[in-house]
């Protein structure tokens, strides 16, 4: 099924479809038996993903050149519009990732990631992942995300099949968050 799928970074006529994707998995707009398949929080608005597409921040995958799947993955700057990132970035220094010296310049916030459910367990994940690493090595040596622990599909997904690691916690608005780093010079071989 992954054989026909096209990875690229995004472009401004990609928007609509990136916007589809996200409805679908939205927490918002998901029963609870549907969130238990995964889900994402942020919603994106067009010119939020305008921005991040001028910034090279947005990956998607298509299978027949319809969007089945997105990685957001930029710099702190562009996530300080959102109240979590502001909390979460002065924890940079005093988190312990390998022998990195984490700061808001050396790391990005990779995520939200969503697949499409008709596409989740065919092994999409980990080369999805390697063409957003390798677009991005150059910049940025140490990839840092969160993710809500009653996320379990995705705790799954990135700590078992790409294999970052955990590297703290918080909690914000009421929710508890793993921070995972991933050192962006290993390749995600899955």
């Amino acid at each position: 099924m992954i054989e026909n799928i096209q990875f690229e970074v995004a472009k401004n006529t990609d928007i609509e479809g990136v916007l589809t994707l996200q409805d679908l998995y939205l927490v918002s707009n998901m029963t609870e038996e549907e969130k238990a398949s995964g889900f994402v929080t942020t919603p994106f608005s067009v010119e939020q993903l305008q921005e991040v597409i001028n910034q090279e921040g947005l990956f998607i995958a298509k299978d027949d050149n319809k969007i089945i799947a997105y990685i957001f993955a930029a710099n702190w700057d562009y996530f300080s519009q959102w109240a979590i990132f502001n909390h979460m970035t002065p924890m940079l220094p005093e988190l312990s990732f390998k022998d990195f010296k984490l700061t808001d310049t050396n790391t990005f916030q990779y995520g939200p990631i969503c697949i499409d459910k008709k596409y989740r367990e065919k092994g999409l994940i980990n080369p999805f992942f390697e063409f957003m690493r390798v677009h991005l090595l150059k910049r940025f040596p140490v990839s840092i995300t969160f993710i809500n622990k009653t996320n379990i599909p995705s705790q799954k997904a990135h700590i078992e099949k790409l294999k970052w690691s955990v590297i703290g916690d918080f909690q914000f608005n009421n929710n508890n968050y793993f921070i995972l780093g991933y050192d962006m010079s290993q390749p995600a071989i899955g």
